[in-house]
């Protein structure tokens, strides 16, 4: 039976990931900071070094995907040396761990590491990367790093992979970890909202391209079994990959969903552009489509669930 070690277990991706590997028969375990849950989650401080490397040796996986980070851009900015110990840190620190084993790295990347200027996107994963903000910065420096590890360590072709992914939503504990998830809370908060009181300001602006975190699931399992797949050892695989639906919004388009999906009105909402100053203060990409062609060539599954029809689904809104 393979293994596989995923870091970040019980957060919005990283507890998807897991899944998705367990219910193809992989022995997975988890690893997370709060809320462990053992065997399958196992509580471990991944900067900690030495933390990370007993349970690397413990569960001797073959396979790592490392999901957990500082994914939240106002709280990079707020603390930058948190973000970098975290997001750069811990990364090369876990990708020296798994290439001195032989252990394949999936190293999970933002879209963020590209301005997102209009007219840019779709970017290919060698398109110039120029971050907007720390939080992308911190990402890029962690792939800089995992690379750095790869290429000055022996024997290590085709044992680590970056997958760069855009803004992500499915089921999770709180709405507060999904970018997506809470416009659904903020749209339930806006029907208290009275007349004349101030509404709930959505961007309407920024276009998403928001991907359910069980499609990522499918396509890190898809990336480990073909990156170890014995046969491709003598090809050289690519060290960057991209996954991304193709459902393309605003924030306030998604909230136009929900509110059809759910039957609850936006009186209580407004739509706002960016000459608006974002309460937090952090830049944020227009438009940072990542363009999916190299999974594609790999042979991999790039198709999503629909937007609409997984939200119908998960809050049991079934319309005849």
């Amino acid at each position: 039976m393979r293994s596989v070690l995923v870091t970040g277990a019980s957060g919005l991706l990283g507890r998807q990931v897991h899944k998705v590997f367990q219910l193809d028969g992989w022995n997975a375990v988890g690893t997370a900071l709060s809320r462990p849950n053992p065997p399958s989650i196992i509580k471990v401080d991944i900067t900690n070094a030495e933390e990370f490397e007993r349970a690397l040796d413990e569960v001797k996986p073959q396979a790592v995907v490392h999901c957990a980070a500082n994914r939240f851009p106002d709280s990079c900015t707020a603390n930058p040396e948190a973000a970098k110990k975290l997001n750069v840190d811990a990364s090369r620190a876990i990708a020296s761990a798994t290439t001195s084993r032989g252990i394949l790295l999936i190293y999970i990347s933002t879209d963020y590491v590209f301005s997102g200027q209009p007219g840019q996107a779709p970017y290919t994963p060698n398109s110039a990367t120029d971050p907007p903000n720390i939080y992308g910065q911190t990402k890029l420096d962690g792939e800089k790093a995992v690379l750095d590890v790869r290429r000055t360590a022996p024997s290590t072709k085709n044992k680590v992979v970056i997958l760069r992914l855009p803004i992500l939503y499915g089921s999770c504990d709180e709405p507060s970890q999904s970018a997506v998830n809470i416009l659904m809370s903020q749209l339930w908060n806006a029907q208290m909202i009275k007349p004349g009181e101030p509404k709930i300001k959505v961007d309407d602006h920024a276009l998403r391209y928001p991907t359910n975190t069980e499609d990522v699931g499918r396509v890190c399992r898809d990336i480990c079994k073909l990156y170890l797949d014995t046969a491709n050892t003598a090809h050289d695989l690519p060290d960057i990959l991209q996954f991304s639906s193709e459902d393309r919004m605003t924030k306030w388009q998604i909230c136009q969903a929900f509110s059809d999906i759910m039957g609850l009105p936006l009186d209580g909402m407004e739509p706002f552009k960016p000459e608006e100053e974002p309460k937090d203060g952090v830049k944020r990409p227009y438009d940072c489509h990542l363009d999916t062609s190299e999974l594609k060539d790999l042979g991999i599954d790039v198709s999503t669930v629909d937007f609409r029809t997984w939200w119908r689904r998960e809050v049991r809104a079934f319309r005849h």
